[in-house]
């Protein structure tokens, strides 16, 4: 058990402290995916589908760590993880920078050098910011137990806190790097490294004074077998599967090794803890992929898929992410009264519905006010997505303690990794192949087919399309389909906030048939029931 003495649930230092490090775990992804966007495809020489597999390289670790961390927290302590996530931003932040020098030397064989060095520090970026994530929700959890689902959702906005401040700096930095100093960010986007030093060095000095709680898990009397119990060989069962199909793309050591240690590690956690798992623990488990495609996917891929319209229409396509961003931060502040009208679930539903009309809307929409509009609804329905539906799961399962209310963070991040990332990149390829005649496709696709998790894919060969004439006919029509295509992509991205409505759909009347939702609450020796 940690040493951490117990924690007044009032102490604002230590929840302010929280909400700066998800912050920071917010600048990291908005500079990143502004970076591969925008700035590293062209100076590594990506594909869509590469560019997004970079990008995720700092989303799937995140589950990892976070489950990891889950299972081994409640002894090593709190604050030992919040010293190791600052490391990683550390470790991140010099690789970076070396992969910076690599480029700028322009030697043989750079880009291979810089790409592995990015990938890599993107991979220990992860690390850190799920293990931001494996402390700060159990602890406030803690904290406010009660109301758990208000104070997670208030948490919460730090993400979209960050995103927005982010955002604003990274278009700042751009416009008075163009203005002021007549220089392209492309040339200086090791300053939006430097970014992330901001909040975690506040996070760093206010956590490391501030004293971390008992969970409610250990507090209440609960075991360890317990917890594993809640989540059982079912959630054993999906988190390992992700975990090892994306290990074993990493490693290249094929599906049967894949598969035999995911069922190795699924027998061996089952025969453990000698239960299948909370059934509805498992159904959230699975909801919870397409929701962080949905959010997370969608997020880290909409400045780049909005690039045309928005520049057609004179605005940086980063305000798009900004815009939706700062609706989730407002509003996640004011959760509490919602979730009281609506109940959490039905919260979810009407999240899932707006979020289906904005992506579909938004997949077809030109002009600054058209876009921003649909935006809103995209927008109001991402905003109570991850929070609220943490909120669930530790009020539905308060025994399974962190691992629970880690482990469906950490499934959601793998699903995004894994799965959204490359797929959204890959539609965006089958939406320009869609867009162009076949014989002049056939022209200008990459000669060999090109592979990532769900299979196979054809990628267009930008060499071959720079090799046409400026000012040929066929080139234009090429860039002009290659600019425009990408954003029809996100009318399949709204297949999965769909599926997720058809889940909370039948959540709802579930609940309604047991006579409404309720929180379940764990005794807490010494603690007045009441109170």
């Amino acid at each position: 058990m940690s040493t951490d003495s117990k924690q007044p649930s009032g102490d604002q230092t230590l929840f302010w402290g929280c909400f700066i490090a998800l912050i920071t775990t917010a600048f990291a992804f908005i500079t990143r995916a502004n970076l591969t966007n925008e700035i590293w495809p062209d100076a590594l020489g990506l594909d869509e589908v590469e560019t997004q597999e970079l990008f995720f390289a700092g989303i799937w670790p995140f589950a990892i760590s976070i489950i990891l961390f889950s299972l081994i927290i409640d002894r090593i302590g709190y604050k030992t993880a919040m010293y190791f996530s600052f490391v990683c931003y550390t470790v991140y932040s010099v690789l970076a920078i070396i992969a910076n020098s690599v480029l700028n030397g322009e030697s043989e064989g750079a880009q291979g050098t810089a790409h592995s060095l990015l990938y890599w520090g993107s991979v220990i970026l992860g690390l850190g910011n799920g293990t931001v994530e494996a402390y700060i929700n159990p602890v406030v959890a803690t904290m406010f137990r009660k109301e758990k689902t208000k104070w997670l959702n208030i948490l919460h906005a730090g993400w979209p806190g960050g995103l927005v401040l982010g955002g604003l700096l990274t278009i700042g930095i751009t416009v008075l790097l163009s203005n002021a100093f007549d220089a392209d960010l492309k040339d200086y986007w090791i300053i939006l490294i430097f970014l992330i030093a901001l909040p975690a060095v506040v996070f760093l000095i206010m956590l490391s004074r501030s004293v971390f709680p008992v969970t409610e898990r250990v507090a209440s009397g609960t075991s360890y077998k317990e917890m594993l119990s809640e989540f059982g060989a079912a959630g054993a069962l999906i988190a390992s599967a992700l975990i090892f199909s994306q290990l074993g793309e990493i490693f290249k050591w094929g599906a049967l090794v894949s598969w035999t240690l995911v069922g190795l590690s699924t027998i061996a956690f089952g025969a453990y803890c000698r239960s299948f798992g909370r059934p509805i623990l498992i159904v959230l488990c699975i909801i919870m992929m397409p929701l962080a495609i949905t959010e997370l996917g969608t997020d880290g891929t909409i400045t780049g898929i909005m690039v045309t319209p928005m520049e057609n229409a004179g605005w940086d396509p980063l305000w798009v992410l900004v815009y939706t961003s700062a609706i989730m931060m407002v509003l996640r502040f004011f959760a509490g009264p919602i979730v009281g009208a609506l109940t959490p679930i039905g919260l979810l539903v009407a999240s899932a519905f707006l979020a289906v009309i904005g992506l579909y809307l938004l997949s077809d929409v030109q002009g600054v006010f058209l876009i921003f509009s649909v935006a809103t609804l995209y927008g109001l329905g991402k905003t109570f997505f991850w929070p609220t539906m943490l909120g669930v799961v530790s009020e539905q399962c308060p025994k399974g303690g962190a691992l629970t209310l880690n482990a469906i963070a950490g499934i959601g991040m793998l699903a995004v990794g894994i799965i959204g990332g490359p797929w959204i990149g890959k539609m965006q390829e089958d939406s320009i192949r869609a867009g162009l005649d076949e014989t002049v496709y056939n022209e200008i696709k990459a000669e060999e087919k090109k592979r990532y998790v769900l299979g196979g894919y054809t990628a267009l060969d930008v060499k071959k399309v720079e090799a046409y004439p400026d000012g040929d006919i066929v080139k234009m029509e090429i860039e002009a389909v290659m600019e425009s295509a990408p954003q029809s992509a996100l009318a399949r991205v709204a297949l999965f906030p769909l599926f997720m409505l058809i889940c909370y759909v039948g959540l709802a009347l579930y609940f309604r048939s047991r006579g409404g939702y309720k929180t379940v609450n764990l005794r807490i020796k010494g603690e007045d029931d009441s109170a």
